[in-house]
């Protein structure tokens, strides 16, 4: 029996031959990550065990994405500790300031992962890297000590779920698409501690910004970690941005699955998770009487290029409705750059939008777009947990930024049809 790419991966860094599902292995680890929420807990553990050093200073990293700039007086504690420890440790990849970004945009930019790598970070969208032929998840504070002190971890070997996606993506259609309605099928918990590995025509077609949106939301389907084979889009990507040395893997012909889905993405339309789950999947065109208070365009799922140049060709020429905010948030620095190059911040000004720095902040309810209570928002975000961003009795409606800038200009849930 031959081997999935994920089991490939695991193999390699716990130096054995072969895995199975179920088995535990250590496997060594080629980056570890930890943000200004996470990084604290994980740095009072390092103390307590009497870590002298990490591993490796070039394969830790810290990104401080979530409250900053400091929103209160207890994350610039955090900050400060955490910016404290990488003084004294040498950290090369501390992030904060003009040079930060959201991690798991930040990090592939940076060319920071490579594909084949083994990634471990103490955020839960670590998922995001396996866009690059990588496995990446997310863990414990405390796991990610363990990690920055030894360079291991301990892992199980997941199951594999296979998605097969064929057909040609419709106008309008993204991995945000693809990926809330597979989450809609199966549920939050249909792929509990799974690979879902993804190929096919349509996935070959995609861009790396749709497959990093894909990845990034594996967990919502109670995923390990989310692949995809490293093709020439991904080598492509890759060029420039990294010197280190990768490996490509792809999946046995006989490599055994737990499942196998196959998908035609051409007949998807634009998708919209309902309050409160991830799963509660409807068809944008069902939802238009539902009205919104507030439309957040960016988080480490939809904050890149892509994603706002979709947003500024909905709303070029339009006005956000009277009495809706609408937050425009690029992922990093060379994404808002670039952004701006395009004339997109004219756009988006022009239409009445609110264009923040790179930030988390309001996809987990932190700051820069809370939602107070009876307020419903639409977001590019990944979770739509009961309080998830703000008060516990707002909503939280989850969509691409195709749908999400059209709603900004009607005022309501709507399709991008309506506007263009």
């Amino acid at each position: 029996m031959g081997m999935t790419i994920t089991e490939k991966i695991l193999a390699a860094h716990a130096d054995k031959e072969k895995v199975e599902p179920g088995e535990i292995i250590e496997a060594r680890i080629d980056l570890a990550l930890a943000n200004d929420i996470t990084a604290p807990l994980s740095l009072e553990e390092f103390d307590k065990v009497g870590a002298k050093e990490v591993f490796d200073k070039e394969k830790v990293v810290f990104v401080l994405d979530h409250f900053t700039p400091n929103k209160d007086i207890l994350s610039a504690e955090n900050c400060k500790k955490i910016r404290e420890f990488s003084k004294k440790y040498r950290i090369t990849h501390f992030y904060e300031g003009g040079q930060c970004g959201i991690e798991h945009a930040l990090l592939p930019e940076q060319g920071l992962v490579v594909p084949g790598d083994v990634v471990i970070g103490a955020d839960s969208h670590t998922c995001t890297y396996g866009a690059l032929g990588a496995f990446s998840t997310g863990m414990g504070s405390t796991d990610i000590t363990y990690g920055m002190v030894t360079g291991r971890v301990w892992l199980k070997v997941p199951e594999s779920i296979k998605f097969i996606c064929t057909g040609k993506w419709p106008k309008w259609v993204t991995g945000k698409d693809l990926i809330l309605h597979i989450i809609g099928m199966i549920g939050v918990d249909g792929a509990l501690y799974a690979a879902m590995e993804f190929e096919g025509e349509a996935i070959s077609a995609l861009s790396m910004d749709s497959r990093f949106t894909i990845a990034n939301m594996a967990i919502e389907a109670g995923g390990k970690n989310g692949i995809f084979k490293a093709d020439e889009k991904t080598i492509a990507y890759m060029e420039g941005r990294s010197k280190r040395h990768s490996k490509i893997y792809e999946s046995d012909p006989d490599a055994n699955y737990r499942e196998v889905y196959t998908i035609d993405v051409g007949t998807l339309g634009p998708k919209v998770a309902c309050p409160s789950l991830p799963s509660n999947v409807k068809g944008a065109e069902e939802l238009k009487e539902i009205a919104i208070d507030q439309v957040v365009i960016g988080s480490c799922t939809n904050g890149r290029m892509e994603d706002l140049e979709a947003a500024a060709e909905i709303l070029k020429g339009q006005k956000v409705a009277p009495y809706v905010r609408c937050i425009i948030i690029p992922a990093t620095p060379t994404i808002y750059g670039e952004a701006m190059k395009r004339g997109y911040f004219e756009t988006f000004l022009d239409a009445g939008c609110i264009i923040s720095p790179p930030t988390c902040g309001p996809c987990l309810g932190g700051h820069m777009g809370v939602l107070a209570k009876g307020e419903r928002a639409i977001a590019t975000t990944n979770r739509n947990f009961i309080g998830r961003m703000g008060h516990p009795e707002s909503e939280v409606y989850l969509a691409g930024p195709a749908v999400a800038a059209a709603s900004a200009i009607k005022g309501r849930i709507a399709c991008p049809e309506e506007v263009v």
